[in-house]
C-alpha cells in the first residue's frame, strides 16, 4: 500500500528539472565571478571546456568549483581578445574574471555558459605575481648577480639554449658562421623547449648540463625567436629567473619579442631582442678586441722608438751623473793624500832635525838606546847642515 510521500514520488529526471527552473526563475541574469582556471580543454568543432576553482589564499585548498563551457561563438570572439589584451593565452593557472550565466542540464548537472571576460582583471593578477616576484629575487640578493659577472673578452665557445627546430637557432647560427670578419665560434645546441608549459624545466635541465661542463664555456644565450606573444608567460616563473639569475657565466636573452622584458630578460646578463641580434652582440664583442689588437700592433713601432728615446735620455743622464760622482770621488782623494802628504813631510828625519835634532848611526843603524853601543865603536852623528864622526870612550847608562 503506498504512502502520501509515495504518491508525491519523483523521477531524477522531474526533479532535475524542477531544480533547473529554480534555478532559471530565481538566478536569471548573468554575473561576474572570479575564479582560477585548473582545466581549459579546447574541441574539435571549436568549444571551449573550462573548470573554474578558488582557493583558500593561507592554505591553498579548494574551496569551491564548478565546470563552465564556452561555446564556439563566444570562444572565437573571446580568446583573440584575451590574448591580444594579456599577451597570454587562454590556459590553466590564469586568474580570471568571467561573465556566466548559471546553467542546470537533467543529465550533466550544474554549470556556467561563459559569455564575456575581463582581461584587465587578469593583467591586474599577473603583474601583481610578476612584482612578488621580483621582490622575492631581490630580498634574496640574487636579481642582479649574473649582470655582475664580467662578460668575456673573446667569446668564442656558445653553450645555446633553444629548441633543435627553431628558426632562431639557425638565423643565429648562421649569423655566427657567416661573419664578414671570419671569426671562429664554437657553438653547443642544449636543447629545450622554448613554449609551453615544459619550458621551465627544460632550461634548468639545460642549464644544469652547461654546469657539469662549465670550463668549455664562455657564454650561454638562451633564443627562441618569433612566435606568439601569449608564449611568454613561461618565462616568467620564479624558478627559471633564480636559476639563470645566480648561473656562474653571463646568460644572454635573444627571446625574440618587442614586449617589456620578461622575468627571464630581467635577471640575464644581457638581454637584445632577436637571435640575430644575440649573434651580432658576440661579434661586435670579437670586433671589438680583434680592433684593440690591431691598434696595439700599430702603436708597438712608435712605443718601441719612444721607448728607446726615454732610454737613451736616461743613460745620458746617468753617465752625466757618474762623471761628475767620479770628479767629486777624485776630488775627495785627492784632498785626503794632501793630507797624508803634509803629515808624511812633517814626520820626515829632515824636519826634525831642522828642529835642532840629531841622528846616531852605528854601524849604519839608527841608535836608540845607549844599551846598542860599546865603549870602541865609531858612531856617525847626523846634523841638519852636516855630519860628525866620533869614537865611543865611555857610556854612562841611567840607573
Amino acid at each position: 500500500m503506498m504512502t502520501e510521500n509515495e504518491n508525491n514520488t519523483l523521477t531524477l529526471t522531474a526533479l532535475n528539472r524542477l531544480v533547473r527552473d529554480a534555478i532559471e526563475e530565481q538566478l536569471p541574469m548573468r554575473y561576474w565571478v572570479t575564479g582560477e582556471l585548473s582545466e581549459v580543454r579546447s574541441t574539435s568543432v571549436g568549444h571551449c571546456y573550462i573548470e573554474l576553482v578558488e582557493r583558500n589564499e593561507a592554505t591553498g585548498e579548494l574551496t569551491a568549483k564548478a565546470r563552465g563551457t564556452i561555446w564556439s561563438r563566444v570562444y572565437s570572439l573571446l580568446r583573440p581578445y584575451f590574448m591580444e589584451q594579456t599577451g597570454r593565452d587562454f590556459g590553466v593557472g590564469l586568474k580570471v574574471l568571467l561573465q556566466v550565466k548559471i546553467n542546470f542540464h537533467e543529465l550533466y548537472g550544474y554549470s556556467l555558459d561563459v559569455c564575456d571576460i575581463e582581461p584587465a582583471y587578469t593583467l591586474g593578477d599577473m603583474a601583481r605575481q610578476r612584482m612578488l616576484i621580483i621582490k622575492r629575487l631581490t630580498d634574496e640578493g640574487v636579481i642582479e648577480l649574473n649582470k655582475e659577472l664580467p662578460f668575456p673578452l673573446l667569446p668564442k665557445r656558445v653553450a645555446v639554449i633553444s629548441s633543435a627546430t627553431a628558426a632562431g637557432y639557425g638565423d643565429f647560427c648562421d649569423q655566427l658562421n657567416n661573419n664578414i670578419y671570419g671569426f671562429r665560434f664554437g657553438v653547443k645546441l642544449f636543447q629545450s623547449p622554448m613554449q609551453g608549459a615544459k619550458v621551465e624545466e627544460g632550461i634548468i635541465a639545460a642549464l644544469n648540463k652547461i654546469a657539469y661542463e662549465i670550463d668549455k664555456w664562455d657564454v650561454v644565450v638562451i633564443i627562441r625567436g618569433g612566435g606568439a606573444t601569449s608564449d611568454l608567460s613561461c618565462f616568467d616563473t620564479y624558478d627559471l629567473a633564480n636559476n639563470c639569475a645566480q648561473f656562474p657565466l653571463p646568460i644572454i636573452t635573444g627571446i625574440g619579442h618587442q614586449r617589456d622584458d620578461t622575468l627571464l630578460d630581467m635577471v640575464a646578463h644581457t638581454r637584445v631582442k632577436t637571435p640575430t641580434a644575440a649573434a651580432e652582440l658576440l661579434i661586435h664583442t670579437m670586433l671589438q678586441q680583434a680592433e684593440r689588437l690591431a691598434m696595439l700592433q700599430q702603436s708597438i713601432p712608435e712605443t718601441v722608438k719612444r721607448r728607446i728615446t726615454d732610454e737613451r735620455t736616461r743613460i745620458s743622464s746617468m753617465l752625466q751623473k757618474l762623471p761628475l760622482s767620479v770628479a767629486l770621488m777624485m776630488q775627495r782623494q785627492r784632498h785626503r793624500l794632501d793630507i797624508w802628504e803634509q803629515r808624511l813631510q812633517a814626520s820626515s828625519p829632515e824636519r826634525i832635525l831642522a828642529k835642532g835634532y840629531t841622528l846616531t848611526l852605528c854601524d849604519g843603524q839608527v841608535v836608540r838606546s845607549a844599551s846598542q853601543l860599546s865603549v870602541g865603536k865609531e858612531i856617525v852623528t847626523r846634523f841638519a847642515d852636516g855630519m860628525a864622526e866620533s869614537k865611543i870612550t865611555e857610556i854612562e847608562k841611567k840607573k
